[in-house]
């Protein structure tokens, strides 16, 4: 394993564990998912230089589509839930409350 892959895959692991094990707000949950979607669309974008085909892959370019609508849509249910919870602690959110 290069050094390039243990990079990749502990900035991974590292933000998959950040998001176990640090959920008190959810900003810090939604940056988790952040680090974790980076990780993934940098290696994927390194995978054809590491393999040396000259095809280019969309999937990488696909992958930044949906990360920036996931990054929308949890900034917009960040501010909806400050907005109505007054915080955005996840102990706060309860499912079964209407």
């Amino acid at each position: 394993m290069t050094l390039l892959h243990l990079s990749f895959y502990s900035a991974f692991t590292l933000s998959a564990l950040g998001l176990a094990f640090h959920r008190t707000h959810l900003i810090s949950a939604l940056l988790c998912l952040e680090s974790m979607m980076l990780s993934m669309f940098i290696s994927l974008s390194m995978w054809p230089i590491q393999t040396q085909t000259t095809s280019p892959t969309i999937l990488p370019m696909l992958m930044l589509t949906f990360s920036a609508c996931e990054a929308g849509t949890g900034l917009a249910l960040l501010v909806a839930s400050t907005r109505t919870h007054g915080s955005d602690h996840l102990h706060n959110f309860n499912l079964l409350k209407c």
